[in-house]
């Protein structure tokens, strides 16, 4: 589907009527439901095999919207609000009385974001209202950043697929939970922890066992069928290895590899993020029997990248 006011209208009619649409956002493709139909979101947690105590992210057309979902918004929640906003930020505050909680996996708190993809506004602004949204791939699994990543994982489970091309920055948003004294930083995204500091005046604090849960946050995620290993050293990986593998790393191919696939990354944060899970989902699909990753760098720009490849990876 393109993004003519037809197939916007056909995909309201569908949210309207308890369907999923998967559409995409600035980070990745995102499987809509009806926030406010408990049908619908439960169908959403049934097609991605979600636990249904796992949280869900309603994403809005603007932050006036907030005030339906939000008990209350603290002064960082609103600074990270109106200078992020709309983007690659999730942020968590109180919910309000009435919100369904399974949006909340049983919680007092909610994650709310307002996505900059011009689709996913269009969508937004002509459904009216909240629509929860994980990523548009079984759970667990590696996130779609395309219409065909959405097309092969979930077939016709979904009801429709709006495509609006490749995702420009290809990890999801950054959380960062402001429902207690000082904000935390759930999950890492493009925007990094200094943006955010230097945004609120002071560092925010890591997440901890009182934090709440938030999606994305569990030690395996992101993950391809085939067993991932992150190395510093390539070359040393491969010969200990008694097994097929492919390779993702910022050198070339060398001659006479041996490898099923190998696949040079880019070698800045921004290129590598936008490149990453399709990058992941060619080395899974190929005939490899695992996949080695090189390591990326330790920079504070890097960390959303970091933190996706360190829960893809998993032993036999």
């Amino acid at each position: 589907m393109s993004d003519s006011k037809d197939a916007i209208a056909h995909a309201v009619s569908v949210l309207e009527s308890g369907g999923l649409v998967a559409f995409p956002t600035e980070t990745v493709y995102g499987l809509g439901a009806d926030a406010s139909n408990p049908v619908a979101v439960a169908r959403l947690y049934q097609v991605k095999g979600r636990p249904s105590d796992h949280p869900v992210i309603v994403h809005l057309a603007d932050a006036s919207r907030v005030s339906a979902w939000a008990l209350q918004v603290s002064p960082a929640a609103q600074k990270l609000m109106d200078h992020f906003w709309p983007g690659p930020l999730t942020v968590i505050v109180k919910r309000r009385s009435g919100v369904p909680d399974l949006l909340t996996g049983g919680q007092d708190t909610i994650g709310l974001r307002v996505p900059s993809h011009p689709l996913a506004r269009a969508l937004l602004r002509a459904f009216g209202r909240g629509v929860a949204a994980p990523s548009a791939n079984r759970f667990g699994r590696i996130s779609p950043t395309s219409a065909q990543h959405v097309r092969d994982d979930l077939g016709d489970a979904v009801d429709l697929v709006l495509d609006g091309g490749d995702c420009e920055v290809g990890i999801e948003s950054a959380i960062v939970d402001c429902s207690g004294d000082r904000p935390a930083l759930l999950r890492p995204g493009i925007i990094s922890a200094g943006e955010f500091a230097a945004l609120l005046g002071k560092e925010m604090a890591p997440a901890s066992r009182a934090s709440p849960r938030a999606p994305g946050t569990l030690e395996a995620h992101y993950a391809p069928v085939k067993p991932l290993r992150m190395t510093t050293d390539v070359d040393a990986a491969l010969r200990g290895e008694g097994r097929r593998c492919a390779v993702m790393s910022f050198s070339a191919a060398p001659a006479n590899a041996g490898t099923s696939l190998w696949l040079q990354a880019p070698a800045d944060p921004g290129g590598y993020a936008h490149r990453l899970y399709a990058n992941l989902r060619r080395l899974d699909a190929s005939d490899c029997e695992a996949i080695v990753v090189e390591s990326v760098p330790d920079g504070a720009e890097w960390a959303g990248v970091r933190d996706r490849l360190a829960r893809a990876a998993r032993p036999d």
